[in-house]
């Protein structure tokens, strides 16, 4: 059995003297200029490009010898995309699916919240006109 004697000053784990506490690195709550690129052109990516290719498009590279692969080549950075398109399109009704591809990507909580409120503001301004 584990004894601290709290009458005398200090009392706790043994530390170096002068030694800076170890505090977990804080989450980082907003994205770089590079996700940040990446959701702005998702917005113009269709809900067809989050599935493989289809019969036309099987076709059109079979005859035409096209390659459009619209994934992107990092892991990270597809799951926000994928994320990204989806919320575009459906606002904060995202799959679970994209979610957890979004979450296993290394991504917080406050970064899909964040991401989740700026395109939704997005999608609530696009639909507006400015005359001024």
């Amino acid at each position: 059995m584990a004894f601290l004697d709290f009458s005398q000053p200090m009392a706790g784990p043994e530390q170096a003297v002068g030694a800076a506490p170890v505090l977990p690195a804080p989450a980082t709550t907003s994205f770089t200029a590079q996700e940040w690129q990446i959701v702005a052109l998702a917005r113009s990516d269709g809900l067809h490009s989050l599935r493989g290719p289809g019969r036309f498009d099987r076709l059109r590279r079979w005859i035409f010898g096209e390659e459009t692969n619209l994934t992107l080549a990092s892991d990270r950075l597809e799951a926000l995309r994928r994320l990204a398109v989806e919320a575009w399109y459906k606002g904060y009704a995202v799959s679970l699916s994209g979610l957890a591809a979004f979450r296993a990507a290394g991504f917080s909580t406050a970064q899909l919240e964040l991401l989740l409120a700026t395109i939704s503001a997005g999608r609530h301004a696009r639909g507006r006109r400015s005359f001024a």
